[in-house]
């Protein structure tokens, strides 16, 4: 039987706290206010939470967007429901269900408007729920809405060991494409064979270019799923066939490209942005539809998210080290309380 705190209002809870910026050494465990949900909103209490690429850049003061001290860091988690607003009716108490919040997720519990939580399927645990939704409806969005991927093309993922990449893999063959999985180690690559790409391509020598012009009879490909930025997208823009399409998803080599306006118009190219949360916000019934399209694919055992690396609550500074030192394989999330 799932416990549940079931915690009254005015009671404390344990959160992962940020009051200052920098690595995850300067983070905490402390005491914090339990949320109050408004009518529209849900609490839910957190078995498990996951950590992305974003969580290490807002806790540097680094992202886009970047809450009030002292936060807590964490947009998605995977939980059961323990306090429903007075407006909700599609969830309730007892609910097993994947959350996405803004922020607030590394903590025993964890405030999220209803139209962000969904129940999960009876087999899917809490750390699968916790690393399944921005992954997948961010490559499913940039496959499907930007790059509109048709069947035969070819489909270069660059960073195919992270969450995003492997699910961009695994929805690219799904997809009908042909994928080439690059990534900067031969480990990395072993990892990657389970997603089953038709090619694995190495480029921790630095060289991207030739080798997916060999691999490609000189053409390139198709489209470029590009989460690193930095040298390897400057590459990109060189081994992208006519009419390809570079999809720019993230920058964690930590720098920003720029984009060769000449060679957009020498190979007929086009550099699309993908945001999943304007795209959510903007085109509110597709992003739904897609993220049902994507449950459906789970339930049916299309796709298997891969959680490789689980710590426990109070270990947060190692699991944050893992992206601070480039060791992503799968999904990295944190148990904050036990099944």
């Amino acid at each position: 039987m799932l416990e549940s705190l079931q915690t009254q209002w005015g009671d404390t809870m344990k959160a992962i706290l940020c009051k200052e910026y920098g690595g995850p050494e300067k983070l905490i465990i402390g005491d914090t206010d339990s949320p109050i949900p408004e009518p529209d909103q849900v609490v839910v209490d957190v078995y498990a939470a996951s950590i992305n690429f974003p969580d290490t850049l807002q806790i540097q003061g680094k992202y886009q967007f970047q809450p009030p001290m002292p936060f807590t860091p964490g947009s998605e988690v995977g939980g059961v429901v323990s306090h429903v607003g007075s407006e909700v009716s599609n969830l309730k108490v007892g609910d097993r269900v994947m959350a996405v919040s803004t922020i607030g997720g590394m903590a025993e519990q964890v405030c999220c408007n209803a139209s962000s939580v969904r129940k999960i399927p009876d087999n899917m645990d809490f750390n699968t729920a916790a690393g399944f939704a921005m992954v997948y409806t961010t490559s499913y969005h940039a496959l499907k809405q930007r790059a509109r991927i048709q069947p035969g093309e070819t489909l270069l993922v660059l960073g195919a060991s992270g969450g995003v990449g492997l699910a961009a893999v695994e929805l690219g063959k799904l997809m009908g494409a042909r994928v080439i999985a690059a990534a900067s180690s031969d480990e990395k690559l072993t990892f990657i064979e389970q997603a089953g790409p038709d090619e694995l391509l190495n480029y921790g020598d630095g060289e991207l270019k030739e080798k997916v012009k060999a691999l490609t009879d000189g053409k390139g490909a198709d489209v470029i799923y590009d989460p690193i930025g930095g040298d390897l997208f400057d590459q990109a823009t060189r081994c992208i066939n006519w009419n390809g399409r570079l999809l720019v998803v993230g920058f964690t080599s930590g720098r920003i490209p720029n984009y060769p306006a000449n060679l957009a118009l020498l190979k007929g190219s086009s550099m699309v942005g993908v945001f999943l949360g304007r795209f959510r916000k903007e085109e509110p019934e597709a992003y739904e539809q897609n993220f049902q399209e994507l449950l459906q694919m789970y339930s049916d055992g299309k796709i298997r998210p891969i959680v490789t690396q689980t710590y426990p609550f109070e270990d947060f500074e190692s699991a944050f080290n893992v992206f601070k030192e480039r060791r992503v394989m799968g999904k990295v999330t944190l148990t904050i309380r036990q099944e």
